[in-house]
């Protein structure tokens, strides 16, 4: 499981595992979404220290669950110095990934990597002090199965931080002067509808009131809070943001090609054109904005 970006976009993690993925260019998108993400990540990473507080001192191993190429593993290595950091991912070639990141950043010593999926392999987790878990928890069927079972890995004193969820990513004016106004609102709508498609599609799929702190307190441990943190990056952007945002694009035209209208179908290639001047990689007025919350708890 690996922070498995299906079709939403809150600090999105938009792939899938299919056995013929590219790693290679996923892992790129990923890295480039978590160095867009940083500041947000480095944030929160202040939060959840401040959270532990003189406890924090006494993280001796912590859990990045779902971790994709290791970047926030890596931040975790760095924020909390005296413990060991386990990058937890169901996809062999990420966590190759993870221990070439962690190489380079001279963390090799500290960050380690296990191969799991959830549920089925959550008795393999080890006990932690801290497990961060973010957009991985809704691609298990049983949602609150999955926190009661992260919960259970906690030593006292330890904290269970989730990033599910926020605000939709938006980066174009309502009006872009192609098509019809309000596209985003649009295609949010037809990632709700594949959401909900993908969660009824997951193996022993359970409805539940996505209430996460009141799911929180259902595993036993005291909530400890949210918080939520934005990205944000002002027209005009830089090349990492517009690179980012074309290979978004490019994936909705893609993803949702056959529940788009013909407007919207022509709209969006327009702005996955390298090419067009209202393309997303030409046009002035491309932002990035987007927002994550964090939920956590303690273990007393």
């Amino acid at each position: 499981m690996s922070a498995p970006e299906h079709h939403h976009d809150h600090g999105a993690h938009e792939h899938q595992h299919h056995g013929g993925a590219d790693w290679d260019a996923m892992s790129a998108h990923l890295e480039l979404e978590a160095r867009l993400h940083r500041p947000y990540l480095e944030a929160a990473a202040d939060w959840m220290d401040g959270l532990l507080g003189a406890d924090g001192a006494r993280v001796r191993r912590l859990l990045d669950v779902g971790s994709g190429p290791g970047v926030v593993t890596c931040l975790l290595a760095r924020r909390f110095p005296s413990a060991e950091a386990v990058a937890v991912d169901q996809s062999p070639a990420l966590l190759e990934r993870v221990r070439a990141r962690a190489a380079d950043q001279a963390l090799a010593g500290r960050v380690g990597t296990l191969r799991a999926e959830l549920p089925e392999d959550l008795g393999k987790l080890g006990e932690a002090d801290l497990v961060w878990t973010s957009h991985a928890v809704h691609h298990v069927g049983d949602q609150q199965a999955a926190l009661d079972g992260l919960a259970a890995v906690l030593r006292p004193g330890g904290l269970l931080a989730v990033a599910e969820r926020g605000l939709s990513l938006r980066c174009l004016p309502r009006d872009i002067g192609i098509g019809r106004p309000g596209l985003q609102a649009r295609l949010d709508a037809l990632h709700e509808e594949l959401f909900a498609d993908m969660r009824a599609d997951l193996p022993g799929s359970v409805p539940v009131v996505e209430d996460w702190p009141a799911m929180l307190a259902r595993t036993g441990l005291a909530p400890a809070g949210s918080r939520t943190f934005l990205t944000e990056y002002q027209a005009p952007l830089g090349d990492e943001a517009r690179a980012y945002l074309h290979t978004r694009l490019s994936r909705f035209a893609e993803v949702f090609d056959d529940r788009l209208d013909e407007g919207d179908r022509a709209t969006l290639k327009r702005l996955a054109d390298p090419d067009d001047p209202s393309g997303i990689l030409r046009r002035a007025d491309a932002f990035l904005l987007s927002a994550t919350t964090v939920h956590a708890a303690r273990r007393d």
